[in-house]
């Protein structure tokens, strides 16, 4: 089946952040403050909204949050290629510096881009994070 990357709402992120993220939380608590200012992309299995991730850009420095696939579609690479068309997203935008909040268990997943991680950490709801990030030049 084809796949395809295009820009959603930022409403259409929240049912499939909820499921892969939070599902013993409240929808609302996925819902972002600033999700109305993001950049939200979707990759589609066909017509079946598959992962999301969202691009929050200030300045030079941008943040990519709430990445998530469909439980029963992780391990196909849909997070790869989302993630990848994401990082092109932010060469076009002229980024200098891309980060996230990982989950201490996937910083191998965002090795894969070139994201290292830096010393700030943290806890959330009993979940440990670091801070990662890439370092762009043009």
């Amino acid at each position: 089946m084809s796949t395809s990357i295009r820009q959603i709402t930022a409403s259409q992120t929240w049912p499939l952040r909820h499921e892969v993220m939070w599902p013993d939380m409240p929808l609302d608590y996925v819902k972002l403050p600033n999700d109305e200012e993001g950049i939200h992309y979707g990759l589609f299995v066909g017509e079946q909204l598959t992962s999301v991730v969202s691009l929050f850009a200030d300045d030079q420095e941008a943040q990519f949050r709430k990445l998530a696939t469909a439980v029963g579609a992780q391990g196909n690479g849909y997070g790869t290629m989302l993630l990848s068309h994401l990082m092109k997203e932010t060469q076009a935008l002229s980024i200098d510096r891309v980060w996230c909040n990982a989950r201490i268990d996937k910083t191998s997943f965002y090795h894969k881009f070139g994201l290292k991680e830096t010393a700030r950490t943290f806890i959330k709801n009993r979940q440990s994070y670091v801070v990662m990030e890439k370092l762009i030049s043009h």
